[in-house]
């Protein structure tokens, strides 16, 4: 079975983790896990509905993505084009997979940025459409609060997403948006 991003490599057989057989290529160390080793060995892994918004919450996880992550790939063992699901860290970095067989290949470091951000036996949702415009969600609100923030300053920004939180979970919130809206519609 040969690399799908280094395509004259021989992929090399591994435990990648936790009981998890793949194949390791010894150029660009990515790895491949076959649709079947991973379906065993997630079945096994506690159930756990992991969303998009893990990487808000994460700045301690730092990742630069490799060189090769966005070449297009063959799946190694079926030959299907290999889907690509979107991770979004900063920078993102994309996780392919193989809508055949459902084998997954992680580019150098990236199962292990999986395994941090608690994903790793999550795999399959990333490829879902919920999980893409989850993701999509919070990375527009992210926009705004980048836009925001660059136009009121950091210090007003923050007290302005404070309160905004607070309103939110008030159970009469809506009669302090309505009073700030009057407050500014007269200035």
């Amino acid at each position: 079975m040969r690399c799908p991003k280094d395509k004259n490599t021989e992929l090399l057989r591994c435990k990648l983790f936790d009981q998890l057989s793949a194949h390791q290529c010894p150029n660009c160390s990515g790895h491949w896990i076959s649709g079947s080793d991973y379906q065993g060995w997630q079945a096994s892994q506690p159930s756990k509905d992991a969303g998009p918004s893990v990487f808000w919450a994460r700045d301690d996880v730092q990742y630069i993505p490799s060189a090769k992550d966005s070449l297009a790939a063959l799946c190694p063992e079926c030959g299907n084009y290999l889907t690509r699901g979107k991770v979004g860290m900063k920078p993102p970095f994309y996780v392919d997979r193989c809508p055949g067989c459902g084998g997954v290949w992680c580019d150098c470091g990236e199962w292990n940025i999986l395994v941090k951000l608690g994903i790793h036996a999550s795999i399959p949702q990333i490829f879902t459409s919920d999980w893409q415009l989850r993701f999509r969600e919070l990375e527009l609100l992210e926009l705004e609060r980048l836009a925001i923030a660059e136009k009121l300053g950091d210090d007003l920004a923050d007290k302005l997403f404070e309160i905004a939180t607070l309103l939110k979970q008030h159970p009469k919130g809506d009669f302090g948006v309505a009073y700030l809206m009057r407050r500014l519609e007269k200035s």
